[in-house]
Order: structure tokens, then C-alpha cells, then sequence
């Protein structure tokens, strides 16, 4: 929705002698909001219908937007000075969205897609084998191993599935 700030709003390196060693500070990013940004920051804060983590995200840019300094916001919002500092950077980086969500998190891929797992659930409510009175984790493996799709499912991948859906066997 928000364009990226301009260049010179960046951080700025600054040398600075202390204790007779040149040391490289980093001059305070300053973050100056758009009036529609302010609004919906408000708006956005107001709702409350996000996560806890993009909530505390739009009070540090509103805050800072106040021109209140990093420590002032490490107290109000209880948050680290690295949080208020990257989330500034972001903003001026790459902008109010950006700034405000969770950036993409690396991990292992979804293995099985949904059609899997209603397949899993549907047999997890068929009758179960002859002999049996209901379905196990072990007996469900099985059988699903035996289909194109499952060859290497194992029961804790099933009993996942079958938490997330709020199922039981018992």
C-alpha cells in the first residue's frame, strides 16, 4: 500500500572518538509517518483484530513517529532496544507493510496438502478393521502406507493431523 522511504532517511554511520579510539556509531533513524500512514496505523492499532507481535510493531512506529527516542519506547511497549531499532530499519527500508509483518520464516515444507489430510481424516472415521473396535495410530500408518501418496507416513505424522483436526480415536 506505503512506497519505501526515501534514501537519506537511512542509517547514517557516524566516527566518533571515545577514550582517544575512533568508534563507528549509528546515528538514530528517524521516522517521520505520512498522514494516511498515522491513520491507518490508528486504525490498525484501534481494530486490534492482529497479532499481539503487529500490534506492538504499529505502537513502535507511532511512538517513534512522536519523535519519542528508542529507550522511551523500550519502556512504554516493553519490547528490546534490537526490536524498536529493526523495526524502524524495515519501515525505512522497505515500508509501512513490511514493517508491520512477519517476515517469511524458513523450515521444512508442507509435506502433506489437504487433500491428504481429509483423506487421513476420512479413514480415521471409516469402521475400522474387521476384528477391531476402533482405529490406532499404528493401525491408520498401515493402511495409509499401503495407498500412492503415504508410502513414508508414520504415525506421529497422523496423529498431528488428527490434533489439528480434533479428532480422536479413543
Amino acid at each position: 500500500i506505503f512506497k519505501v522511504k526515501n534514501e537519506e532517511a537511512r542509517v547514517h554511520f557516524i566516527p566518533t572518538l571515545k577514550d582517544g579510539v575512533f568508534v563507528t556509531l549509528c546515528a538514530p533513524l528517524v521516522i517521520k509517518l505520512e498522514e494516511d500512514e498515522v491513520q491507518y496505523l490508528i486504525d490498525f492499532v484501534k481494530k486490534g483484530q492482529k497479532s499481539a507481535r503487529e500490534l506492538t510493531r504499529a505502537r513502535i512506529l507511532l511512538l517513534a513517529n512522536k519523535n519519542k527516542k528508542n529507550t522511551e519506547i523500550v519502556e512504554i511497549l516493553n519490547v528490546s532496544r534490537n526490536t524498536v531499532g529493526r523495526i524502524k530499519k524495515r519501515y525505512l527500508d522497505e515500508g509501512l507493510q513490511s514493517a508491520l509483518e512477519d517476515k517469511t520464516r524458513t523450515g521444512q515444507p508442507i509435506k502433506y496438502t489437504e487433500k491428504h489430510t481429509a483423506e487421513i481424516i476420512a479413514q480415521a472415521c471409516t469402521k475400522p478393521p474387521d476384528g477391531r473396535k476402533k482405529w490406532t495410530l499404528v493401525l491408520l500408518t498401515e493402511e495409509l502406507k499401503m495407498r500412492e501418496g503415504f508410502e513414508t507416513i508414520n504415525k506421529e505424522s497422523i496423529r498431528l493431523i488428527l490434533k489439528k483436526a480434533k479428532l480422536n480415536l479413543g
